[in-house]
């Protein structure tokens, strides 16, 4: 199936709940870095919150990939603020610090397998127990982002850990696929309403300065998220797509 027409498939998937994603229990959202959460779940986990559902979050990356060359934000200093923003943007979704993890892998090379990959799942394990998970979502391993596609590896390799989890995946550069792309299966899964948290979206997506505006200024290479694509995650729906065993 093309990745154009798997996308717009996607789109249209049905309408589904917190309870197709999580059942009775709580759920785990898996970012692969900071600012993820809130572009692809912002409206699922502001649903959570608002639902008294149990969440954790998991951020896999440190963020440095993000301006490699800025002298004004070294490393250190740049995993100290994108950690700040996104603690302020699940603050702007209604969840609080303690239900965040850093795991500080490095960004843009996140492993898929090995010990550290091993020791991530573990810790993804260790989220889910934490808040009695019943489902867990990652980013979609068609994402075009090495990272993208190792955090996805890694829930796969917790699921052993959590029997009976079940896994979704949400599109991130899923949309800037070449249209021509093989993808090996048609689109299962569900869209989540999110029209009553988008407000909150916006603002937990805002809160990631560094992102998405000259907030570091002295990188030309540094990354900024281009206006289209946050308009595209402030539509009404989050996708969720199923990710097989």
């Amino acid at each position: 199936m093309r990745a154009d027409a798997f996308l717009a498939a996607a789109e249209a998937l049905p309408f589904g709940s917190l309870d197709d994603l999580a059942g009775e229990g709580g759920l785990v959202v898996v970012a692969p870095h900071p600012d993820d959460e809130s572009l692809g779940c912002g409206g699922l986990i502001a649903a959570c919150v608002a639902r008294g559902r149990d969440l954790r979050l998991v951020v896999v990356s440190d963020g440095a990939g993000s301006h490699p060359n800025s002298r004004a934000y070294p490393p250190d200093r740049l995993i100290a603020l994108r950690e700040a923003e996104t603690i302020a943007a699940a603050a702007a979704l209604g969840l609080s610090a303690e239900r965040i993890a850093f795991l500080r892998l490095p960004d843009r090379a996140v492993p898929r397998t090995g010990p550290d990959a091993e020791a991530a799942a573990r810790a993804l394990a260790r989220a889910a127990e934490d808040c009695g998970a019943g489902g867990l979502v990652v980013t979609w391993r068609h994402d075009p982002h090495a990272d993208h596609v190792a955090s996805a590896a890694i829930a796969a390799l917790a699921r052993p850990l959590r029997p009976g989890l079940r896994v979704h995946a949400y599109p991130v550069w899923g949309w800037s696929l070449p249209p021509g792309t093989e993808i090996d299966e048609a689109p299962r899964g569900l869209r989540l309403d999110v029209s009553a948290h988008l407000a909150a979206k916006e603002r937990a997506i805002r809160a990631h300065r560094s992102q998405v505006e000259a907030l570091i200024d002295d990188d030309p290479e540094g990354f900024r998220l281009p206006p289209e694509m946050i308009a595209r995650f402030l539509r009404p729906f989050e996708i969720f797509l199923e990710a097989g065993p």
